[in-house]
């Protein structure tokens, strides 16, 4: 392979202990073909591919070829699958390396779709093409939208098929993540019940991503304080734009605090607390209302496994982890309230301000009114009919809301500010999701390309995009599927 392409390997994970992963390289695959390069994020990552063929890329990111100095594993991890414990790991999917940047950040490179593992079990380790041009879309979506998320940098054909309900044709995508170690990494080595590796495990994460805590007094504690916040953070972020993960199970919880996983995900349209798109997700236990629950839950679990490694004594790490784990709600409720403020472009605290913001999101949900496109309305971006927005209680609202916007030195252009970079005019609309994957399963990538071009930009007042931004009349059944 040619050397022009600046890859730059340094791969730390895969000289952890041999339960932490399988030296494994991706199943080569019959007729490669890449049909996604994005190549915005390979300028970020230092990489060219301006001299390399297309029969080539085509190589390189399915795994035919792997990059000189890549050390190709797939990592173990477990997860509370729904509720139910289950030992996992990289069923279809194999870390090819750790690509450092020129300015030095460090980036998991992963082939997802590459072919079994030790991890598969009954699994073909194969992915379809429609679910990695999903993952492809939403993540650089999110990306765009400033939410913390692992990156798409490819997607390419194998030229096999696989079979899931009916014969698909089978593709791999090239993710990027700040790492792959998930609250699920942290279960699987807890569940071995060996220090030693828990400790080896706790070091590595440290020194990777939180060298700030290393010489604190108890760093084991210090870990679950700052991930917690992390956490806390993405979620809030989620609620923001109304994003719904859809499969919020400790194994796609990541320890980085980056969006990771995008199977059955999806954003609200119509407001409701309620909203669940999985199909799987029968008891909406991932419903969009409680993801913060979720969250908390998940941290529960991480907490569990550092009770060893935050005091001797058990008694004693068990109610000092607790004392942090308690503190999710008020921090939850403090930054979901700032967050709130900024959509409605409100400068300073009031007391009365989370009645006022609880009032707006009863009646969006009473009057099923769109959650994104009310928040333009505010705005003053015209972009469905205007007549829901002139019943009485609306108004009254609107004059409540009006007369503390203009309280506490806020003046209209820091109002209007912080209400642009808040709310994204346009969010990756289920029904335009569903269509651009359609058409580029029949082999017509364009729509994709150009929703692609859109998303890029969602705060930005983009010419010629109002069918990007009005909702559909048959979202009501919309259901996502996970696509494994």
């Amino acid at each position: 392979m040619k050397n022009n392409i600046n890859w730059n390997f340094d791969n730390t994970y895969s000289k952890l202990p041999e339960p932490f992963r399988e030296k494994i390289n991706p199943v080569k695959v019959k007729n490669p073909k890449l049909i996604l390069l994005n190549e915005s994020l390979a300028k970020d990552l230092n990489l060219d591919f301006s001299e390399i063929s297309q029969t080539e890329l085509s190589a390189i990111f399915t795994g035919n070829e792997l990059p000189k100095n890549s050390n190709s594993i797939a990592q173990a991890y477990a997860g509370h699958q729904f509720g139910h414990f289950t030992m996992l790991g990289d069923g279809r999917a194999v870390l090819i390396g750790e690509h450092v940047s020129k300015n030095n950040h460090r980036y998991d490179i992963q082939f997802k779709g590459s072919g079994k593992t030790a991890f598969s079990r009954n699994g073909d380790g194969r992915a379809a093409l429609g679910p990695m041009l999903r993952e492809y879309l939403i993540s650089e979506a999110m990306y765009a939208l400033n939410i913390p998320t692992t990156r798409s940098l490819a997607v390419a054909k194998t030229g096999e098929n696989v079979i899931r309900e009916t014969q698909l044709e089978g593709a791999i995508l090239t993710r990027v993540a700040s790492s792959h170690i998930r609250v699920g990494t942290f279960q699987y080595i807890a569940a071995r019940n060996k220090k030693g590796e828990l400790e080896t495990l706790f070091d590595y994460v440290v020194k990777r991503h939180y060298p700030e805590i290393e010489n604190s007094k108890n760093k084991a504690l210090d870990l679950l304080k700052v991930v917690l916040d992390k956490q806390i953070d993405l979620v809030v972020n989620w609620m923001r734009v109304g994003f719904i993960h859809g499969v919020m199970n400790t194994d796609n919880m990541s320890i980085a605090g980056e969006t990771i996983d995008y199977g059955p995900c999806a954003f609200m349209d119509i407001y409701d607390p309620k909203t669940v798109f999985s199909s799987i997700d029968k008891l909406g236990r991932y419903a969009y209302c409680n993801q913060p629950v979720i969250t908390k839950w998940n941290l529960s679990r991480f907490a569990e496994c550092l009770i060893p490694l935050i005091d001797k004594d058990q008694d004693t790490a068990v109610k000092l982890a607790t004392e942090i784990i308690d503190t999710f709600e008020k921090t939850y409720e403090e930054k979901w309230l700032n967050m709130m403020r900024a959509k409605l472009g409100l400068i300073g605290s009031d007391k009365k301000d989370k009645y006022l913001i609880l009032d707006l999101l009863t009646w969006m949900h009473q009057n099923k009114v769109d959650y994104t496109n009310t928040f333009c309305h505010l705005m003053n971006f015209k972009i469905q009919e205007d007549n829901i927005y002139e019943g009485t209680d609306f108004s009254n609202w609107k004059k409540r809301w009006q007369e503390r916007s203009s309280s506490h030195d806020n003046s209209k252009e820091k109002h209007k500010k912080l209400m642009r970079s808040t709310n994204p005019l346009l969010i990756p609309r289920n029904h335009i999701v569903e269509n651009t994957l359609r058409d580029a399963d029949q082999g017509n990538l364009e729509p994709l390309l150009n929703f692609l071009k859109i998303l890029n930009s969602p705060y930005t007042d983009q010419k010629d995009i109002s069918e990007y931004q009005i909702l559909s009349s048959s979202n009501e059944n919309y259901q996502t599927f996970c696509g494994t």
